[in-house]
């Protein structure tokens, strides 16, 4: 197993919960995650889970409990900013202090809009309601002794310095890295861990990746994974360039038929021109050609993000990330 890698567990029904974390403690797995962020109908709207879970922090805090009670490994939630109508800061402030209260989470990761659990669809979600980074930026400053991750509309190597410069823990990016890996995740190891990239060009990656994605086939019984399964990764390494379009139709074709990984690239690359295919590393996006742009002076604490305590014993001067969203 591949680590750390954390596994994610959905419900709302505490016995069921700890009963799930047990079996799943024996895997090795380095975190579990309890999911309130998802706001799918299928999700949020049956059984009182994901999203809607943010809506009911006591059992979500007592179902926290248990969960730590049944691993030996950190425990953490994945929520949002709010649901509907429930979306104030000091209402997230009441989530996060209830659930560390209740049991020992100590590391949130917070997508950093508010769930609508009805009227729009899970992928309107990701995009409707606006993003508020300022919201998890002063849970930094406001619960110091938690990590949070923030997650949502990050989409280069610029903005996750920019977090992280400002005190988050961590940054997860999803459909970003999925969607044009090459440009956003070709830098990731080298500008974060200080490892030197093993290949410079898309070309020599396929080289790499098709000996382990031929290794695994079959690896967990017949078609676990598949050939569909381990070069689903690869459909958008050439997202926006010539040929792009035509090698992704190539090897929908070619997947049905292909033995291993190894003769569907051989099959498919020469759709795609030379140059694109040994093309070199782009240098990474900053954080000026982005839309996170961390302001360079910190102001006075916005009075909507205080909490009534707060209002009365933060000074003028206390510090809050200011965070410019560009068009």
């Amino acid at each position: 197993m591949q680590h750390p890698i954390v596994l994610q567990v959905g419900g709302s029904d505490v016995p069921t919960l700890a009963k799930a974390t047990r079996l799943a403690n024996a895997y090795g797995y380095d975190e579990i995650n309890l999911n309130c962020g998802c706001p799918s109908d299928k999700v949020a709207g049956h059984g009182c889970f994901g999203a809607r879970l943010m809506l009911d922090p006591k059992l979500v805090g007592h179902a926290m409990a248990a969960i730590a009670e049944n691993c030996d490994v950190p425990v953490s939630v994945k929520c949002r900013i709010g649901v509907d109508d429930a979306e104030s800061y000091d209402e997230l402030c009441t989530f996060v202090d209830t659930v560390a209260t209740l049991s020992p989470t100590r590391h949130f990761i917070i997508h950093a809009r508010k769930a609508i659990l009805k009227g729009i669809s899970p992928e309107a979600n990701r995009k409707i309601p606006p993003l508020k980074y300022e919201y998890v930026f002063s849970l930094i400053r406001d619960f110091p002794h938690i990590k949070f991750t923030i997650n949502g509309g990050i989409v280069a190597v610029g903005q996750v310095e920019a977090a992280l410069k400002m005190g988050a823990y961590g940054v997860m990016v999803g459909r970003a890295s999925y969607n044009s890996p090459w440009s956003l995740l070709a830098h990731v190891d080298s500008e974060f861990y200080g490892v030197q990239r093993p290949a410079t060009t898309r070309n020599e990656i396929l080289n790499a990746y098709e000996e382990y994605a031929d290794s695994v086939l079959g690896k967990y019984g017949p078609g676990k994974p598949s050939i569909r399964h381990t070069v689903k990764p690869l459909l958008h390494l050439f997202h926006a360039e010539q040929g792009a379009g035509l090698w992704r139709r190539s090897v929908d074709a070619a997947v049905r038929d292909c033995a291993s990984c190894s003769e569907l690239l051989k099959r498919t690359l020469p759709v795609l021109p030379e140059d694109v295919l040994h093309s070199p590393l782009p240098p990474p996006m900053s954080s000026h050609e982005n839309p996170f742009v961390v302001a360079p002076k910190w102001p006075d604490v916005p009075l909507f993000l205080q909490t009534k305590d707060q209002q009365e014993s933060l000074a003028p001067s206390e510090p809050l990330l200011d965070l410019v969203l560009c068009a």
